[in-house]
């Protein structure tokens, strides 16, 4: 079992950060309280002793050498404004909106110099070396939009008389802005590194703030002290003073003078591998967010912060890193690995749905530069190319740029690649569930770019079908690496022997007449007002199992139905379950596990989650000495976290219910379980208690006395998308039929089925993709931008909803009433044709009922591209 790389990276960069820590003032040992301890660093840190997989388990997830962090419930907290008149008046309001005019223009392009700090065994970031890279930039790469020169950790040496930084003078012998003034001499931009934080000793120095009369750093630390950063370097800033503020901002004013244009911020909490806010750094994102602003720098955040304070991040930064260092901590073999290029897969299932012009889903820095260097083979570095390109994220590049080879200057200067990149829209993606994994995203030209993912272990053919991603018709498709038309499709497009860790990255362009539909959390959907997704006001697609007790006996009468209860177990590898973070799957262990399988984790932070529509859910696993405590969210907030752990010596137990909750309100709720501590946790199976969408859940039948079964819907009928067995489709109009709300199984059908107990399934259309956004304020109003002939707006109805006035090209054409006596998915709410084919609005104004769901937008294309 490989070790886990945390312990590799803090021994890689202690000294840089050391000397970045000591620059800041954030000097670990500095003592000032007899009576408060030092911070005490991360068990992360440390090396725990190695557990094996529980036997006889032989399939291994990928180690990504890190843990990840524990999302956390704890509200946000605002940072208190600065309290000096004249520097209030400097200070924007913060970004209620989170767009900025420099993220706003899509992810940046440059080069850090972390990955090659790693590679070359620690510091990497001399005058000379650091000018180097700008000039072979300037000459290679600049025309292609690469234009950021960012210099990481240990690039200080020490701190002024106001305690702000100053750059290490032994690797800047003419200034640090000698070398700003080259790179800027380039056409370039450069960045700089800090972490969260104050020292004690910088604390006990009393230093005089910088512009700020009466100001010192005496009393900025929080009381009673809490650690600042993840290695303990630091503790954290106190903002009720308002000095605090002063002091961020004149250190921010002074990289404002040297010309420093991006600040990556490290560390940051809620995230970073500590997520139970014993750290929370969001009060100095705030406070760094606002000096860096009026300063015009990027603010970068790093390095895995918590998802589920996405939106304070967004208010606040231009980007944020979503999971662990992309660097193997390999030496100089190389400077990352394919799985951690895999394991951002499902991260960004969960986080692509946050990037775009607010900022932006930072993957770390892309090593495909020298196939001597990189340690991926070619598939993967353009797979790995391709990801960063669709995901949107910052284009930053990792490698030794005065010694690129041809392959990686191809991958690295395709402009079609590139645009897909600036275009900024993240690709999301059909499925997780499979190892050939179809991501698309909608561009606001009307096109679609789509990348087939093979992340199996053999050539794979991939599909696409259309309708997967909204489409209906033909449509146009060009391979974007080949640069090459391949003519039109209709309904689907097949790459064919997609290599292992390969990709096809494709332009799909609709053809005429084709009907693309927009689900409502695409980015080319905008909303104004207090509008939130799902919340309880979602319905997702549900299905219900009907059990059919079957007898042959002459004579006998018809059976008594078994009693089967509104519940469905879902095992550990239902595509209904979505898994985020590195995840293995071990099955055949003759441990007594649901289906002689589960699902295991690693890495703290690694998640399940699963949304149902029902009243309960029981979370069944096995408990062991290798495993410890989950957190366990139910529709976005902390409820419990249960221990899965067992004593050593006490053996194993499986099939345990570790939580399980029965009383919550009919409809659809949010399960996650998040990984906190123990070498592993696992996933067995789930039970989930539904809203019975049936007037009963059993029927039975005798072949010696054949008669049909009735049950009604409770629910629209027109709801009710299929019924299955064994998971083939029946037949409708023969195996059943569907009259008002009833349904009848014919007795023909039934008469097939073997004497003992058959489980149909009734499976229920939700709302599309199991989403809705909604709001409850009058006057809020939700608009979509499209080029086309026609267009619908298709949504729920239901008893709590009110009427919309409906906006085309700025004049009003309809009230829509979208009030009815019971809940019904995918109505059309209102349509038009006959557009004139230029650029339309439609925008939807809630002008009476509780509240007002939006869902789908479809319009009709003439001309797309």
């Amino acid at each position: 079992m490989k070790h886990h790389r945390s312990r590799r990276r803090a021994a890689s960069v202690t000294a840089a950060l050391a000397v970045t820590a000591l620059a800041l003032g954030l000097a670990p040992t500095a003592g000032w309280a007899e009576s408060t301890p030092p911070p005490t660093p991360s068990p992360e840190t440390s090396a725990p002793a190695e557990t094996p997989i529980p036997e006889p388990v032989e399939t291994t997830s990928p180690d990504d050498g890190t843990a990840t962090p524990v999302p956390s419930s704890e509200p946000s907290t605002e940072a208190t404004p600065p309290a000096d008149g004249a520097r209030e008046a400097r200070t924007p309001a913060p970004r209620d909106s989170g767009i900025s005019p420099l993220s706003s223009g899509g992810p940046y392009m440059g080069w850090s110099s972390y990955s090659m700090q790693v590679h070359s065994g620690g510091q990497w970031i001399t005058a000379d070396q650091i000018i180097a890279q700008s000039d072979a930039m300037h000459s290679t790469l600049q025309q292609y939009g690469y234009e950021y020169i960012n210099i990481d950790a240990g690039w200080n040496g020490g701190q002024d008389e106001y305690g702000r930084p100053i750059p290490s003078a032994t690797l800047y012998p003419d200034g640090l802005d000698a070398v700003i003034d080259h790179i800027h001499g380039n056409g370039q931009k450069v960045g700089l590194y800090l972490i969260p934080g104050m020292s004690l000793e910088t604390a006990q120095k009393a230093l005089p703030i910088h512009g700020a009369p009466g100001c010192t750093t005496e009393n900025l630390l929080k009381q009673p002290l809490q650690q600042g950063d993840y290695w303990g370097f630091g503790y954290r800033l106190d903002f009720d003073n308002p000095c605090t503020t002063k002091y961020i901002d004149s250190i921010a004013d002074l990289l404002g003078e040297w010309g420093i244009d991006f600040i990556k911020f490290d560390s940051v909490t809620p995230g970073s591998g500590v997520s139970d806010l014993s750290m929370d750094a969001r009060e100095e994102v705030a406070a760094w967010s606002q000096a860096l602003k009026r300063n015009d720098i990027w603010f970068e955040l790093s390095w895995a912060v918590d998802i589920e304070y996405a939106d304070y991040w967004k208010q606040y930064a231009d980007g944020w890193r979503v999971d662990w260092d992309v660097e193997c901590y390999c030496g100089d073999e190389a400077l990352t690995t394919w799985e951690n290029v895999a394991r951002l897969f499902p991260r960004l299932s969960d986080w692509w749905r946050h990037g775009g012009p607010a900022g932006w889903n930072d993957l770390d820095s892309l090593n495909v530069g020298n196939g001597k260097m990189d340690g991926l083979t070619k598939d993967e570095r353009r797979t790995a190319a391709t990801l960063w390109a669709t995901a949107a994220a910052p284009f930053y590049l990792g490698n030794d740029l005065t010694d690129l080879d041809s392959y990686g200057l191809e991958l690295l200067t395709n402009k079609e690649v590139i645009a897909v990149n600036q275009a900024g829209v993240p690709a999301r993606p059909v499925s997780t569930a499979t190892k050939q994994q179809v991501w698309y995203a909608l561009n606001a030209d009307g096109t679609y770019t789509v990348a087939l993912y093979n992340l199996g272990r053999t050539d794979a053919d991939i599909t696409v079908n259309w309708s997967d991603i909204g489409l209906a018709g033909s449509a146009k498709v060009r391979d974007l690496w080949a640069g090459k038309n391949l003519g039109t499709a209709d309904g689907s497009f097949t790459a064919e022997s997609v290599p292992i860790h390969g990709v096809r990255l494709l332009k799909v362009t609709p053809g005429k007449q084709s009907v693309v539909t927009v689900n409502d959390d695409a980015l080319r959907v905008s909303y104004d007002g207090d509008w939130s997704r799902n919340g309880g006001y979602e319905v997702p697609a549900t299905s219900q199992p009907f059990t059919v007790a079957v007898t042959d006996t002459p004579g006998g009468g018809t059976p008594t139905p078994p009693d089967t209860g509104l519940t469905v177990t879902l095992n550990d590898d239902d595509s209904r379950i979505a898994y985020s973070g590195s995840w293995g799957y071990s099955n055949n262990r003759g441990l007594g596990d649901h289906g002689d399988d589960v699902h295991y984790a690693e890495a703290n932070g690694a998640a399940f989650e699963h949304t149902f529509q029902g009243t309960g859910i029981q979370y069944v696993t096995e408990l062991h000495e290798s495993q410890g405590d989950v957190e366990i969210y139910l529709d976005g907030q902390l409820v419990d976290t249960v221990s899965t752990y067992r004593a050593p010596g006490d053996g194993r137990l499986s099939q345990q219910v570790v939580y399980s909750v029965s009383d919550l309100p009919s409809g659809s709720h949010t399960f996650r379980a998040v990984k906190k501590s123990g070498s592993f946790m696992l996933l067995d199976k789930l039970v989930v208690t539904l809203d019975s969408q049936l007037s009963t859940t059993s029927g039975a039948f005798n072949k010696a006395a054949p008669a049909d079964i009735s049950v009604d819907v409770l629910r629209d009928p027109s709801a009710l998308a299929s019924i299955g067995l064994g998971g083939e489709a029946l037949e409708s109009g023969s195996d059943y039929t569907v009259s008002g709300s009833t349904v009848t199984l014919s007795s023909a059908f039934l008469a097939t089925l073997p004497v003992g107990e058959a489980t149909l399934d009734f499976s229920f259309t939700g709302d599309h993709l199991g989403d809705v956004h909604a709001t409850v304020a009058d006057g809020d109003r939700v608009s979509f931008a499209f080029r086309g002939t026609a267009v619908s707006w298709i949504g729920p109805k239901a008893p709590d909803q009110g009427t919309v006035d409906v906006y085309l090209d700025g004049t009003k054409v309809a009230t829509v009433d979208t009030h009815a006596a019971t809940r019904l998915t995918g109505q059309e709410l209102f349509a038009t044709t006959g557009l004139k084919d230029k650029a339309h609005t439609i925008e939807i104004v809630k002008t009476s009922g509780d509240v007002l769901r939006s869902d789908v937008f479809s319009y009709t294309v003439k001309k797309a591209g």
